[in-house]
């Protein structure tokens, strides 16, 4: 009974020491890959790598060249930080005089021994990891973490940029495409149901710049705009976001936008606009196109700006676009030329409906503009 017991206390203790040791394990690799643990497993694992490949070079120097040494160097230049880069780089040179002590001094011909153009490539490579791990110090995110955080910052922007649903007999969509190919945009959207849900309020704004120059601030403005959105009676919006603009006090911080309230149960809407290209109506009645557009000056440029608005109303049939200057207006385009295609690219979904027709548009009319370009599109069946 007596070896029994101490049998099941030494298993129940070994359990408990590997169970721990998993867990430790476990957390250390989740910490590590988050970017909060120590980087001293990575260090020590490049550096049983070093003389690991020295010794190849020496044994098999056609298989295994000495330039082969810049593969620790740039996976310790992403998962070092810059003091244990320094220790590596340390190990590496050592490996390099071994290598040449080995292989003999350098001599024309001799292609499998240490030469200038190896030192050269080994140092470049070390020096350029080297400004990589400093920049991602400095920053304080680690290139484990960065293209995560890069990736839920853009699925919070399109997150904030999806329009509500709506009652029967409306349709809405909302097509971006940012410059340059990128994930990122200048253009931003944000939208809400407010007054018991009777009233849609959608805000279109363009701030300056494009692309990644202007993500950031498109970013801070969205989650800002849509605090304010709702808050806040329509008309008040576009003054406070005007005010906090100018209190960011940014070098390049102006931005335009277009601010649509529509009371979805009788059509009746009201258009603001700051410095924004017009919006355009499609009466169904008519067949034509209508500009529809506010008064007032850009965001961010002075403070008690005044934004007069434009009423309008969509009846069963009508389509109101609202879109950004990247859309109608380029270096090569007026804006007045801009509008004019368009209106005639949309009026091919007159007869067969707008359902899926942001996308498209933009596609036909500003395929290959460097611009950012936002499409937002409005029907009444």
């Amino acid at each position: 009974m007596a070896r029994t017991a101490r049998a099941e206390t030494f298993t129940a203790r070994m359990r408990i020491t590997m169970h721990r040791a998993r867990t430790g394990l476990r957390k250390a690799g989740v910490d590590y890959f988050r970017g909060d643990g120590s980087d001293w497993i990575a260090l020590v694992a490049l550096l049983l790598s070093v003389p690991a490949i020295a010794a190849a070079t020496v044994a098999v120097p056609l298989w295994c060249p000495p330039a082969a040494l810049v593969l620790p160097i740039v996976a310790g230049g992403l998962l070092l930080r810059p003091a244990s880069l320094l220790l590596l780089y340390g190990a590496s040179a050592a490996a390099l005089i071994v290598e040449t002590l080995m292989l003999g001094p350098y001599a024309e011909g001799a292609w499998y021994r240490v030469t200038p153009g190896t030192v050269l490539v080994v140092g470049a490579v070390g020096f350029s990891g080297l400004v990589v791990a400093q920049f991602r110090s400095r920053v304080g995110v680690p290139w484990r973490r960065g293209g995560t955080m890069l990736f839920d910052l853009r699925e919070r922007i399109r997150v904030q940029s999806k329009l509500p649903g709506l009652p029967q007999g409306w349709h809405s969509e909302m097509a971006l495409r940012p410059a340059g190919g990128q994930s990122f945009s200048g253009d931003f959207v944000v939208a809400a149901r407010t007054n018991g849900g009777r009233t849609l309020e959608v805000v279109l704004t363009d701030v300056s710049g494009k692309g990644m120059d202007a993500a950031s601030r498109s970013l801070l403005l969205s989650g800002a705009f849509g605090g304010l959105l709702g808050s806040l009676p329509p008309n008040d919006f576009l003054p406070a976001a005007n005010g906090y603009l100018l209190r960011q006090d940014w070098h390049e911080g102006f931005a335009t936008s277009i601010h649509l309230v529509l009371d979805l149960d009788s059509g009746d809407y009201e258009l603001l606009s700051a410095g924004h290209p017009p919006g355009l109506q499609l009466c169904a009645g008519t067949g034509r196109w209508e500009e529809k557009t506010g008064e007032g000056p850009l965001l961010g440029v002075y403070g008690g700006a005044q934004f007069d608005s434009v009423k309008g109303t969509l009846r069963p049939g009508d389509v109101l676009m609202l879109f950004t200057d990247g859309l109608v207006e380029s270096a090569e385009r007026e804006l007045t030329e801009g509008l004019d295609r368009l209106t005639g690219e949309a009026d091919k979904y007159v007869v067969s409906g707008f359902h899926g027709a942001a996308w498209h548009l933009i596609e036909s009319v500003a395929k290959d503009v460097n611009d950012d370009r936002a499409l937002l599109l409005i029907c009444r069946d």
